[in-house]
């Protein structure tokens, strides 16, 4: 069975907690061709892979959103569009019963013109009654430039070519998604929609916060990933998520339940075991360790504010910042300044780490996201006995305080933003060894019963072999055996 993953703004480009569970559900399974279709935003990134890929990774395929030359002021050969197309156009931009399929046919198999359609009457047409319909309170000029630049991307991605495989594995909707929801237009394919945040409420959270985008216009563009997602909840085979209430989210965002599957994350335990311990330079500090991507929707900038406050109160508090800062230069030129600023003694950026080197010297990790899924460095320290204070996103929240078990707290849970709150968590993890070691034990034995990259495995093993048998293919991969649970 060949499978096609389908990843946005992460694997093989990017180091995080989604591109850690791609590179590691393909090697999972080695028996298994997969071929990578990635988007990303530009071509800077073309080639420069942050993962050495598996020998199972036969092929990569990129698409670059921001990938296209076009303006008004060019002169273009205008094609009017058939009744039957214009129709679907209109469907789009109304979001009334849109028709994929007649879209997807448009951009596959029509040489059009993307520079022709945007700036063509079809468009302006459609554009028009969509601003006369809901938007007549805001200067059309303005409208009209906004959804073009709204489609631009979409209508890229449906002219993207696909590679051909037996089953699309998207992990996320957005794009993504309507990539998957292509190839199964065209080729009859298997498509698996596996999400880690849930896409619409996490570029929601980003317009909200955004500054290129004011008003009305932030509604319009979550609208429009709201109508991706439901494409790919509809045309999708099976639903994942990594916990319950994100399944739950997704069929309040209109997911059918009988498509949903809960399938938790899972880390190799062993690869965290017996490692280093704190070295003579910890001597006298209560380290503080943050395994993030030094990016907005990591809030890095709350964290190190809280630090600083903390600190004033607690002079043996250390605080590592540890992973990469070059996804957004400014962003993390800004917390470089931030702690310059505040005359922060004691916090350290160490770029990009083998976890192994440096969680077994910490005494405590922390999380300050706006957004998250189910953290895979929340998993990561606790396999390393390491209690976790993590701000109440994604399952942030079941992980530490437990969903289906009574073993107790393995951390401490706090608003997001909240600087004094999280300052507090802080100070108070300094201030109780026992309490530190008992919640680091209480997160062992919690990743040990639910969060083992085995009962991931399995669980996939089985995905993929219904997926094969439904479609008559040969699954080649050995069956999972499940480690005994510890008492």
């Amino acid at each position: 069975m060949r499978v096609c993953i389908v990843a946005e703004g992460c694997y093989p480009f990017v180091v995080g907690g989604v591109s850690s569970w791609v590179h590691s559900l393909i090697q999972l399974f080695p028996e298994t061709e997969f071929v990578i279709l990635a988007i990303a935003a530009n071509r800077s990134q073309r080639g420069k892979y942050a993962y050495e890929l598996p020998k199972n990774v036969s092929a990569v395929y990129e698409l670059y959103l921001d990938d296209v030359d076009w303006s008004g002021s060019k002169k273009l050969h205008r094609k009017r569009l058939k009744k039957e197309q214009y129709q679907a156009l209109r469907s789009l931009i109304l979001d009334q019963d849109i028709e994929w399929d007649v879209l997807f046919d448009l951009f596959q198999k029509e040489n059009v013109s993307l520079n022709a359609l945007l700036m063509g009457e079809d468009f302006l047409n459609a554009v028009r009654d969509c601003y006369n319909l809901k938007y007549s309170q805001i200067v059309f000029s303005d409208f009209l430039w906004t959804m073009r630049s709204i489609y631009l991307p979409l209508f890229l991605t449906m002219q993207t070519e696909i590679p051909r495989a037996d089953l699309y594995h998207c992990v996320a909707t957005g794009y993504a998604g309507v990539l998957g929801a292509m190839a199964k237009h065209f080729y009859g394919s298997r498509l698996l929609i596996s999400e880690h945040g849930i896409y619409t409420r996490e570029r929601e959270e980003e317009l909200i916060k955004a500054k290129w985008v004011e008003g009305i216009y932030k509604n319009i563009w979550i609208d429009q990933f709201r109508k991706m997602s439901k494409l790919a909840y509809n045309e999708g085979t099976l639903i994942t998520s990594l916990f319950e209430h994100a399944r739950e989210l997704q069929i309040e965002l209109g997911c059918p339940i009988e498509k949903t599957m809960v399938t938790p994350n899972g880390i190799r335990v062993e690869n965290l075991q017996n490692i280093p311990g704190k070295t003579e330079e910890d001597e006298g500090k209560i380290n503080i360790g943050a395994v993030l991507r030094v990016t907005p929707i990591k809030d890095v900038k709350t964290m190190i504010q809280a630090f600083g406050f903390a600190k004033e109160k607690d002079d043996r508090l250390k605080l590592w910042i540890m992973g990469p800062w070059e996804e957004d230069r400014e962003y993390a030129e800004e917390c470089f300044q931030l702690v310059s600023d505040m005359e922060i003694p004691d916090v350290v950026f160490t770029g990009r780490i083998n976890i192994r080197d440096y969680l077994g010297r910490m005494d405590v990790t922390i999380l300050t996201s706006i957004s998250e899924g189910q953290p895979l460095t929340i998993l990561e320290s606790y396999a390393a006995h390491k209690p976790v204070i993590a701000t109440d996103v994604g399952n942030c929240y079941g992980l530490i305080y437990g969903e289906s078990d009574d073993f107790g707290a393995a951390g401490i849970v706090t608003h997001i933003m909240n600087i004094e709150e999280i300052a507090q968590a802080m100070l108070d993890m300094a201030a109780n060894e026992k309490m530190r070691l008992e919640m680091g034990e209480t997160g062992y034995r919690r990743v040990m019963e639910k969060y083992r990259v085995e009962y991931m495995q399995k669980t996939y093993w089985e995905i993929y072999r219904d997926f094969a048998e439904q479609m008559g293919l040969e699954w080649k991969e050995e069956s999972v055996k499940l480690p005994d649970k510890e008492k």
